[in-house]
């Protein structure tokens, strides 16, 4: 017999270790962001109103064996005219029966609450991990990826859910750019000009670049898919920790005559760490933290924004050349890139100028709750 269980976020995260093998490629959140993220009373989404949400886990005979989230984000249904819900952190075993009472549940919920379709994975909203792995499953995800076995695409189409916004996360070898291939003339001509500052994120002035690197966010992405700029407390929420992560060698903010304007966050890959201490904080893991920040060669970008009026002039490019010169001298060896969707035509040719491989392929996967 199937129990489904609400907001049990202990038993919710114990759900992955029981259901995907340890040579898996998935790697858990810290069960600290997990937890703290699932609690309504303490995310910003739901406490400054912008949206609300419900942890159901599936347990046969004690175990927890499945989870997902329902979320209704009502400032995006708002900004983009939509009656959308949302589903996320949806993990589970390979079992039908399982994965139709977790979807069953959300829909439900969904219904009751009015919306019209179901889309996921959103963990919890566009601004954050997105998507379902359907291709490149051998490959490690970098941290701030998703990463879920075949099987999962498979148990939500066969629940009458399709395949939609196809996105594609990416790898680059840093050992075969030669970032002055990033240079055109227009880089060239910011690079030299003073007006620009180049600005490193690092731990004194880290509260006035989150903020900076948040403005830049909502004006560059404005016109962007499903996006919903974050407000300063959202944003903290979502990225204060990065702070005790951040490698200020590698990150940038760029200001034009005292504005800001661009800005690349990129932070070291701390995946194989989490891994390997199943996203919990034991008594050795600030040895094993230590440890990894000497030996990791991995890096991931987790956004790059430009204003909306820098648009065209080169700055993306003079980002890009920056970041990967100063990944190279302090030793990285691998930067990943997370997803960019196909309708992001621009991102995807930076992307390729830069050498990106495609690493995977992930689709949104959609319902409709009304007939």
């Amino acid at each position: 017999m199937i129990e489904i269980r609400s907001n049990d976020r202990k038993a919710a995260f114990a759900v992955t270790a029981d259901v995907y093998p340890p040579d898996s490629r998935y790697v858990p959140p810290m069960w600290s962001d997990f937890d703290r993220m699932l609690d309504p009373a303490r995310n910003p989404l739901v406490t400054q109103g912008h949206g609300r949400f419900e942890l159901f886990t599936a347990l046969h005979d004690g175990r927890p064996l499945g989870r997902i989230v329902a979320a209704i984000h009502d400032a995006s249904n708002t900004r983009h005219g939509t009656l959308r819900a949302q589903f996320g952190y949806f993990d589970c075993a390979d079992d039908p029966e399982i994965a139709a009472a977790l979807l069953g549940s959300a829909e439900n919920w969904a219904r009751e609450r009015g919306m019209a379709e179901l889309v996921g994975n959103f963990n919890l909203t566009a601004m954050q991990q997105a998507g379902v792995v359907t291709g490149g499953f051998d490959n490690a995800p970098f941290t701030d990826m998703l990463w879920s076995p075949p099987y999962i695409a498979r148990l939500l189409e066969a629940n009458g859910y399709a395949p939609t916004f196809p996105m594609t996360t990416f790898r680059i070898d840093l050992a075969d750019i030669d970032p002055r291939s990033l240079l055109g003339p227009k880089q060239q001509e910011i690079l030299a000009d003073p007006d620009y500052r180049w600005m490193p994120i690092d731990r004194r002035h880290f509260a006035e670049r989150l903020e900076d690197s948040r403005l830049i966010l909502n004006d560059g992405f404005d016109a962007n898919p499903m996006f919903v700029p974050p407000t300063a407390e959202e944003y903290r929420f979502q990225a204060g920790d990065m702070m005790w992560v951040i490698d200020k060698r590698i990150s940038t903010v760029v200001h034009h005559k005292g504005e800001p304007v661009g800005a690349i966050i990129a932070i070291p890959d701390l995946n194989p760490l989490v891994k390997a201490v199943g996203g919990r904080m034991g008594l050795s893991f600030p040895f094993r933290f230590l440890r990894h920040r000497w030996t990791n060669r991995r890096a991931v970008i987790v956004y790059q924004s430009v204003n909306r009026a820098f648009h065209n002039r080169g700055l993306n490019g003079a980002m890009l050349f920056k970041v990967v010169s100063a990944l190279k001298e302090a030793g990285y060896t691998e930067l990943g890139g997370t997803w960019i969707a196909d309708v992001n035509g621009p991102s995807l040719r930076q992307a390729e100028k830069a050498g990106a491989k495609p690493l995977h392929r992930l689709h949104l996967f959609a319902k409709p709750l009304r007939d």
